[in-house]
């Protein structure tokens, strides 16, 4: 995600930190490095712009000129640009759903044909249900296509809601009708809309559209944007932004070759907040949109809270506290234990959703064939330790040479590669033996935030 602008704004970062002192030479210097940045990015002219006037405002006052640290001082300034551009007044905090109103709540989601709005539905509806506790019923508009109905139903199955069947002899409105009389009459707590979307805006669908909000009055009206459109999704935001009442906007495919240029721009432009982020195309992969965070991981500072918060809710409390008291008690860590922790780390997205919120000092992004060899490396360890039986996970002195030659053919892998498994594991069973004493629980309360750990 933002991998081009990140290194370029992080090798300015590095250049400025070693400025002894400012001066208007140096900092329009550093202005034309961002200028050339942004607009690598794909960001709108005109929020490059307002952006640049912004940062030479105030880097020329007194706040930079009198720093100590004059270099700090005016990474400080672009940082909370940045933030600003993404996030407006409101700038430090994410944009929350609205959703205090009688039930259902409804939220209309709007957008082009192949923005993934559908997927988008199903992941918003998962993460409404698990995180917020509510009853979730998915309903689709989209009379044009009948494929676009049965995505939507098993999406909605796999992220655990309800749905409400549709046709496409129908018609939106009355579909949207009926699907609101279900759930008032089943207590749902919020009803999605999933509307049609085309290749391209025309009179019929904003008609179409507009009517269906008419009709539903939404508490929230979400645009669904396909960030790799670069200047062009702006565009599209804002004829969407003028035809509709846009509450905010769902950012998809940042997980993609994406220039970054739509997330700097579409807020300036519809000043509508970004409320979320597609991260991955798996229907846990939305995330709550931080303006500041993500201003953090642009200028390579990384987005740490992001990563504990991710943490805590992938990584298994009981598990890790199971492990902890075994432990403690003087307990052999075994080859289940490893393949557990495996199972926690595929849970938090692998090795690149990990480094991708690192500061960049800790990321391989500069070394990429280094982490497609990491990834690789933990699916032939998932896969070694699946060719193994219970008892050998369990009792690991068991795993002799005959052994290791079947575990390998059904992994599919050499010998040598089992033997480098096996290696690690001992490095980590040795590292745990000199975790006593409470410094275990501690080391895990510290890299999850789990509670309960003592």
């Amino acid at each position: 995600m933002f991998d081009a602008l990140t290194q370029r704004m992080t090798r300015i970062v590095k250049t400025l930190r070693g400025e002894a002192r400012l001066t208007e030479s140096n900092i329009q210097h550093m202005l034309r490095e961002v200028r050339l940045a942004l607009l690598e990015a794909d960001v709108a002219l005109p929020v490059v712009r307002a952006f640049i006037e912004a940062v030479k405002e105030k880097a020329l006052g007194t706040e930079v000129i009198h720093s100590l640290t004059p270099g700090q001082a005016l990474i400080g300034i672009v940082q909370r640009e940045l933030t600003a551009v993404m996030g407006g007044a409101d700038e430090d905090k994410a944009a929350e759903l609205q959703l205090a109103v009688t039930p259902p709540a409804i939220i209309l989601m709007a957008g082009l044909q192949g923005a993934g709005k559908t997927t988008t539905v199903g992941k918003l509806a998962k993460w409404l249900r698990e995180r917020q506790k509510k009853k979730v019923l998915t309903v689709s508009v989209d009379v044009y296509r009948p494929a676009a109905i049965a995505q939507l139903k098993t999406v909605t199955e796999q992220a655990g809601a309800d749905f409400f069947p549709s046709r496409t002899e129908q018609m939106p409105v009355d579909i949207a009708r009926a699907a609101l009389d279900w759930a008032r009459r089943h207590y749902h707590d919020v009803l999605i809309a999933d509307t049609a979307g085309r290749l391209s805006i025309d009179a019929e669908m904003m008609a179409e559209i507009t009517a269906l909000h008419a009709t539903l009055q939404p508490a929230e009206t979400l645009f669904v944007v396909d960030a790799m459109l670069g200047q062009d999704a702006v565009n599209t935001a804002k004829a969407f932004n003028d035809a509709l009442p846009l509450t905010g906007v769902v950012l998809t495919k940042l997980d993609g070759d994406a220039r970054g240029g739509a997330a700097l721009s579409v807020r300036q432009i519809t000043g509508k907040p970004i409320k979320f982020v597609g991260v991955s195309e798996k229907l846990d992969g939305l995330e709550v949109f931080h303006p500041q965070r993500m201003a953090n991981r642009i200028l390579g500072q990384g987005d740490l809270l992001s990563l504990a918060e991710q943490a805590q809710r992938s990584i298994d409390g009981a598990q890790a506290k199971q492990l902890v008291h075994k432990v403690k008690k003087g307990g052999a860590f075994d080859l289940n234990d490893f393949q557990a922790q495996l199972m926690q780390m595929k849970k938090m997205g692998g090795m690149a959703a990990l480094l991708d919120k690192l500061p960049a000092q800790f990321q391989l992004a500069s070394e990429p064939p280094k982490l497609d060899q990491a990834e690789k490396q933990m699916r032939r360890m998932t896969g070694i330790l699946h060719s193994m039986t219970s008892a050998e996970r369990a009792h690991p002195e068991l795993i002799k040479a005959s052994r290791k030659q079947r575990i390998a053919a059904g992994a599919g892998v050499h010998v040598q590669e089992v033997n480098r498994m096996l290696a690690q594991f001992e490095q980590m069973r040795a590292m745990t033996k000199k975790l006593k004493d409470g410094n275990l629980a501690r080391m895990m309360r510290g890299l999850g935030g789990l509670p309960g750990l003592r």
